[in-house]
């Protein structure tokens, strides 16, 4: 068994404005209704209760929206965001809905219903499916859980996550530590190998990058965009504004500091997951604007420097691995040989900081929680904020200890941080709350470079901490709305 989570798992593309409440939802409907195709003909009516936090906060992140598409088997990597937003909402009760994309059934605004004093044992975040006949007859039942992230677990099915497809296992920090120091890799050589694994060098590279056009697409969208965030506290987006104004200061020949570019960055990821857009679940859509921010601040100050290049922490010829996928850059003469483009090196270094990201963000799923219903935001933000400060150390040329120290550093002043968005919107704090946090990975990793790498307190006594912290947490203040900014702003 190991804690490793793939980075195509634990990163990916689909809709705003939750993981657990939209992306989660939307794929354990789609589920459900694929396998009703043995009697998809005999269903007449279909039918969804939401518990808990996803019964108290679900209309406001547009979860019963998302049980309709995923009941129509829309897929959220796919679906036209469009196509989501407004499907419940605006639903005519009678009309018919294609089940599965084969299947007509009528359906109602009323079949489905919400429970949110109802907690089942298996996670706060639960739906239950139900397919019936023209006879009221239950075809199908099922229960599933979206523990965070977009993952979902039906009710029955082992917890564990299946490790046996990766070659190196780890369950702590402290073993990936050791187990870089075995073989003489980077935290993100291991990553490679285990990707490598389900998919060649080629395919680990493309699908590296196509989160990383993602995540930038995102960045230039909510950058561009201004008008209200829907919802009833009519959010004024500001990212497009900030934009703006620092366009036209560069344009006076005067800089801004790079740290105004970084909030703004993760704004406008934010308010695009607000608005229910293309986004990437990294590793929740709550925290979603913090490792784009991070990275696109890597990618437009300090990609070109010398500590930001990527450089590798072992002399060339002590190198292994793979320098497509950023392990380390070509030798000198290599790189004059292969004339490498700017984007190109760029590149490298994404690539090299997603998988970074990847280990360090698999110890949180695996020995804590990235749910904001099981742990708070310090599972969400605080998760999302480690991941990058870790990848950012890997890209500036830390080492693997000042990589984990980093990843400390972030969690550590995270821990105790309520979930406790205002109206069920995930807008207030959210959006500000990961332009914070962005800036704190930034500090994280500068704090770690200057640092041999050697520090107190462990990661792994971190995300115990974190797992302990939000077992203790009152569940008002895990997604519910029933506590802190949430009852003590007036909604208007």
């Amino acid at each position: 068994m190991s804690a490793y989570v793939s980075a195509f798992e634990l990163f990916s593309i689909g809709v705003g404005p939750s993981s657990s409440h939209t992306v989660g939802p939307l794929r354990a409907a789609r589920v459900f209704a694929a396998r009703l195709r043995p009697r998809i003909g005999d269903v007449a009516r279909v039918e969804c209760t939401l518990y808990g936090s996803l019964g108290a906060t679900g209309i406001g992140h547009g979860t019963p929206d998302a049980i309709v598409a995923g009941l129509q088997g829309r897929e959220p990597e796919t679906v036209d965001p469009a196509e989501v937003r407004g499907a419940w909402t605006d639903w005519v009760d009678g009309a018919p809905l294609l089940l599965d994309g084969v299947h007509l059934v009528p359906f109602d605004r009323a079949d489905i219903t919400f429970a949110p004093r109802t907690r089942l044992p298996g996670h706060p975040n639960a739906l239950t499916l139900r397919a019936r006949g023209a006879d009221d007859e239950l075809i199908a039942e099922e229960t599933y859980y979206s523990v965070g992230g977009g993952f979902i677990r039906r009710d029955g099915e082992d917890a564990a996550v299946a490790a046996a497809s990766f070659p190196l296992a780890y369950d702590s920090a402290e073993q990936l530590l050791a187990l870089c120091d075995e073989r003489g890799w980077t935290i993100a050589e291991v990553a490679r190998h285990n990707e490598q694994a389900l998919r060649t060098e080629e395919e680990v590279a493309a699908g590296l990058d196509a989160i990383w056009d993602a995540m930038a697409s995102c960045v230039e969208a909510g950058l561009h965009a201004d008008g209200v965030l829907p919802g009833m506290l009519k959010v004024k987006r500001r990212a497009g504004a900030i934009r703006a104004q620092l366009d036209a200061v560069e344009s006076e020949g005067r800089r801004e500091l790079p740290g105004e570019w970084l909030g703004a960055f993760a704004l406008a990821v934010n308010e695009e997951n607000a608005s229910g857009g293309r986004v990437v679940t990294a590793p929740t859509n709550g925290a979603a604007g913090i490792l784009p921010a991070v990275a696109m601040y890597w990618w437009r100050f300090l990609a070109d420097s010398g500590l930001g290049s990527g450089n590798a922490v072992t002399p060339y010829g002590e190198l292994v691995g793979s320098a497509l996928l950023g392990m380390h850059p070509a030798a000198p003469a290599a790189e004059a040989e292969e004339e490498l483009t700017v984007e190109a090196n760029r590149r490298r270094g994404i690539r090299r900081f997603l998988l970074t990201a990847t280990a360090l963000g698999s110890l949180f799923k695996a020995n804590a929680s990235i749910s904001g219903a099981e742990g708070g935001c310090q599972a969400e933000v605080g998760s999302a904020c480690a991941m990058a400060a870790g990848g950012l150390t890997a890209v500036m040329g830390g080492t693997n200890r000042q990589i984990e120290n980093a990843a400390e550093i972030a969690m550590e002043h995270h821990l105790g941080l309520t979930c406790d968005p205002v109206g069920g919107l995930v807008q207030i704090p959210c959006i500000e709350r990961n332009a914070i946090a962005a800036s704190t990975a930034v500090t994280a990793a500068r704090l770690a470079l200057r640092g041999d790498g050697s520090h107190y307190v462990s990661l792994d006594a971190v995300v115990e901490t974190m797992r302990q912290t939000g077992i203790d947490m009152s569940h008002k203040y895990k997604e519910t709305s029933e506590g802190g900014l949430a009852v003590n702003v007036i909604e208007c």
